[in-house]
């Protein structure tokens, strides 16, 4: 093994080639990302980022030295055309490039309005890259309108700023609730209430006909016929994996590239990993969109492209600051059946069972709770449900199966 190259840039991406150099790897390491600059991180462009509370120097990943001390080639502004499989090469702008192992962090593109919707009037942005923070940031006037379009955690995370600047906002989320497809109708309801309290107007159940304006947006009609102004709009309507590379080389592609446990593609050669990968879960596959997920996939793929790899078994936990809200989320939550609500004097939690077995928690402002939760469903161990809706009893002292 003499040469990694990695396409796609993001946290995967920059977390595997840091593996690879602390677990010894000697050899070369080209890390190829679209965007002009280095590898930096996400989460925080909806949030701190957007507020200017944290300075674009403090967002990048590692100082721009660590790649040249660390002998990695990192090329930016550069887009991977095509994988020549047979030849073991990646064609880009600026040469072919061969390779003994390749990774692919590809990650995800934000989904964007059809034209038809008035997805292509200027003022319509989304929330994935810094380019798209950056464009929108002056947009962040106090007194403007503000209309989002989904009810999820960016579109959400982007509201709350935009309150705090003191913008006017309008959430419209065509499911019948926010959050209807990562959290209960507990978990949202809170969550909406904080919203309503910081006089952001939500709108359920209800879907847009189309934004309105001739070169600039300056509105939404929605499909009842009420017309609602706006200044500029965000569409948070989820993340599309970024799959064309891998799909034109002709592997297994199903939401997502699809991978063996040990991060492996239908060609050995080729990894996957992060947003990007569908991995081995329960019966079948998954993909998860999660900074902790592609750190640790990225990492257990160096692993085994180095030869002591083991199956990958992700810990999943997300979290999102809203005001002074901090949803910290341990597991999956797919196939709960019920749902314990706890209050604590730091906050509320939300607990997911299916039959007497944990499967997640939602913890607000509540960080204990989450920590227990998060140890407890590591260890594969479930508490009572309803110790746990009990709010007298300590949650380090209930009993676990």
């Amino acid at each position: 093994m003499t040469h990694v190259i990695v396409v796609g840039a993001g946290q995967a991406g920059a977390a595997l080639s840091a593996r690879l150099r602390q677990q010894g790897f000697e050899g070369q390491i080209t890390l190829i990302g679209e965007e002009p600059v280095a590898p930096y991180q996400r989460p925080p462009l909806s949030k701190k980022y957007l507020t200017g509370e944290l300075p674009i120097d403090r967002l990048y990943l590692r100082p721009a030295s660590f790649y040249a001390d660390q002998n990695i080639t990192l090329m930016t502004g550069c887009r991977v055309e095509r994988i020549d499989r047979a030849a073991r090469r990646v064609i880009t702008p600026r040469g072919p490039l061969a390779y003994d192992a390749l990774v692919l962090a590809t990650g995800g593109r934000a989904r964007r309005l059809p034209q038809a919707l008035g997805g292509g009037l200027d003022g319509v942005y989304t929330v994935r890259t810094l380019a798209d923070v950056d464009a929108m940031a002056p947009e962040f006037v106090a007194g403007r309108h503000l209309f989002i379009v989904g009810g999820g955690y960016i579109g959400l995370e982007a509201a709350a700023v935009a309150r705090q600047r003191g913008l006017t906002v309008t959430v419209l989320d065509a499911s019948s609730r926010i959050l209807n497809r990562v959290a209960s109708a507990q978990t949202a309801d809170y969550i909406r209430a904080q919203h309503l309290a910081h006089g952001v107007e939500i709108i359920e159940g209800e879907t847009l006909d189309h934004l309105t304006g001739v070169s600039r947006v300056d509105g939404a009609l929605l499909s009842n016929g009420r017309q609602i102004p706006a200044d500029f709009a965000i569409v948070g309507i989820g993340l599309a994996p970024a799959t064309e590379l891998a799909e034109a080389a002709g592997l297994d592609v199903a939401d997502g590239i699809t991978v063996d446990a040990l991060c492996r593609t239908s060609d050995p050669a080729i990894y996957a990993v992060g947003d990007c990968a569908s991995f081995p879960h329960g019966a079948g596959h998954l993909r998860l969109e999660s900074v902790p997920n592609a750190i640790a996939m990225a990492e257990a793929a160096a692993d085994a492209i180095l030869g002591h790899g083991t199956p990958y078994r992700p810990n999943p936990w997300f979290w999102s600051d809203q005001y002074d809200m901090s949803l910290q989320i341990a597991g999956l939550s797919t196939g709960y059946d019920r749902v314990v609500s706890r209050d604590s004097d730091r906050g509320k939690s939300f607990w997911y069972f299916a039959g007497a077995r944990l499967l997640a928690v939602d913890a607000v402002n509540d960080p204990r709770a989450y920590m227990l939760g998060k140890r407890w469903l590591e260890a594969g161990l479930s508490p009572n449900p309803a110790h746990v809706a009990d709010a007298s009893r300590e949650l380090k002292s209930l009993g676990t199966s």
